[in-house]
């Protein structure tokens, strides 16, 4: 064997893999799409509920909201098992993977969110925005 032979036990089609992700990804968003009601002019209501009388708010941006911590999960997952990675100590003193800082992350980001309604209220665009620099810092530092 060459050295720059792979090992049979480290080949895959990971190409076909990260399109089989996407399009399962894509298919999911297009049926939340084709899934949000109309109004009676023919008119997607995005703030209407998706299941009326149901349990929970189910609205478009809610699914959506879900779907992209869903869709991040499935990207972390595949990044896991492609690049595995060690543990690295940050400025928090403790050992972290990707994992680890996609969870600080969310839970950061969702207490970021929750001031954000407290001290200033809806609209959240801008609490986004800084959830974004949160993110890359905790990515980049934690």
């Amino acid at each position: 064997m060459s050295e720059t032979a792979i090992p049979t036990h480290r080949r895959g089609n990971w190409p076909a893999i990260y399109i089989g992700a996407a399009l399962i990804l894509a298919a999911i968003m297009a049926f939340l799409f084709w899934a949000t009601p109309m109004t009676d002019d023919g008119v997607k209501d995005w703030t209407a509920p998706m299941i009326p009388g149901g349990w929970m708010a189910w609205t478009f941006p809610v699914a959506c909201f879900f779907w992209v911590i869903g869709s991040l999960l499935v990207l972390f997952t595949i990044l896991a098992i492609r690049f595995p990675e060690t543990p690295r100590r940050g400025i928090l003193r403790i050992r972290t993977t990707r994992g680890d800082r996609l969870f600080i992350t969310l839970l950061g980001s969702a207490f970021i969110c929750l001031a954000w309604l407290f001290l200033a209220g809806p609209p959240i665009w801008w609490a986004l925005a800084i959830c974004i620099v949160y993110a890359a810092a905790v990515f980049r530092w934690v």
